[in-house]
């Protein structure tokens, strides 16, 4: 009579040959590696972990725009708005409230205000000024970071002054070094040049002494690579309609990574006090060669494309949006990052608040 239940079947010569060779298998493993014990536990993975995320390390980017009590939607970034000065002075208020460190500034310019030249960055009472005049007079503790460029300024949405289809160089730097004063003037506590103009570090460097600015900071844009990530920013400062042509003259070729060494070795000998590579997650193997290479407070800027992503799979339901959020975030810390500018710094604060 067999011996078998009615819910077992005979084995084959294969399969006891393989439960044969998977026992000796067992028997051979070195169970005194087991990476898996430091994981079996949250206080266990907690007590190990390599890279810590927290609040000191966000900087929230906003957008300025005239009026008064405007908070106006970006449809390309959601819960991402447009603020007119007193509500950028309420969510600079939020910011404090929540331990953030820093704010970045980026104006939508009235297209009026814009021409050639970028002459409205050269306004003591344009949008970042004014902005940062009333933020410090309201919030004096934080941190108050504003870009200079002139793409928010120009009719024709490029980050210099043009000669034809040529984007002028030295012309302007000069400029950028003028704007820099005057928004150290305002009350700018760190000065970040995105344009990607070669020499424009030690020039605002310079200006910024002269001015009697020895203590605002410089945070170069380093390594800022011509990307198709930055769409939705460019909508929600107002030159995704007006930039003609492209930036790959001054912006970096998304295929170089030696070349960033070069920049950002150039601005530090500029006087650049920190440096930033832009955009954020594509670029996490810059990241890591900076900090790698030089040492120096190192942040990245996780851009409007990379924000957009995130939060349309998650509105979609394709993966859970905070765990990823916190994950991206995560990967900035790993790669070396110091901070990180990021549209999800208030969300992101308030999770750390309860944890």
């Amino acid at each position: 009579m067999s011996s078998l239940t009615p819910f077992q079947r005979p084995s084959s010569r294969a399969e006891e040959a393989g439960a044969a060779a998977a026992q000796d298998l067992a028997g051979r493993l070195d169970l005194r590696q087991r990476p898996r014990r430091n994981r079996k536990a949250d206080w266990s993975r907690r007590l190990v972990r390599e890279n810590t995320l927290t609040v000191d390390d966000l900087i929230w980017p906003i957008f300025l725009t005239d009026g008064t009590g405007v908070r106006e939607g970006v449809q390309s970034m959601p819960d991402v708005q447009r603020l007119s000065v007193d509500e950028a002075v309420a969510d600079a208020e939020r910011a404090a409230a929540l331990g953030i460190p820093a704010l970045a500034l980026f104006p939508n310019t009235d297209p009026g205000l814009r021409d050639d030249v970028g002459s409205e960055a050269l306004n003591p009472e344009n949008l970042v000024c004014r902005a940062s005049a009333a933020i410090k007079k309201a919030v004096p503790g934080i941190g108050l970071v504003t870009d200079v460029a002139l793409d928010p300024y120009t009719s024709h949405g490029h980050d210099g002054l043009m000669a034809g289809e040529m984007i002028l160089n030295d012309e302007t730097v000069e400029t950028l070094a003028r704007q820099a004063v005057l928004q150290a003037q305002a009350g700018s506590d760190v000065i970040a040049p995105s344009d990607m103009m070669d020499g424009r570090v030690g020039a605002i460097r310079e200006a910024l002494d002269a001015a009697g600015f020895a203590e605002v900071q410089i945070m170069a844009y380093a390594a800022k690579y011509a990307s198709a990530f930055y769409g939705p920013f460019r909508d929600a400062v107002g030159t995704s309609k007006t930039l003609v042509g492209d930036k790959r003259t001054y912006q970096m070729d998304p295929a170089n990574a030696r070349e960033a060494l070069r920049e950002v070795a150039l601005d530090l000998e500029e006087g650049a006090d920190m440096v930033m590579v832009k955009p954020g997650m594509p670029y996490l193997d810059i990241c890591a060669k900076v900090k790698d290479a030089f040492g120096v407070p190192t942040f990245a800027y996780q851009v409007s494309g990379e924000y957009a992503m995130i939060c349309a799979a998650a509105r979609n339901g394709w993966l859970d949006g905070e765990r990823a959020m916190l994950e991206s975030l995560m990967a900035f810390k790993r790669a070396g990052c110091d901070g990180v500018l990021t549209y999800f710094a208030p969300r992101v604060a308030e999770i750390l608040s309860r944890r």
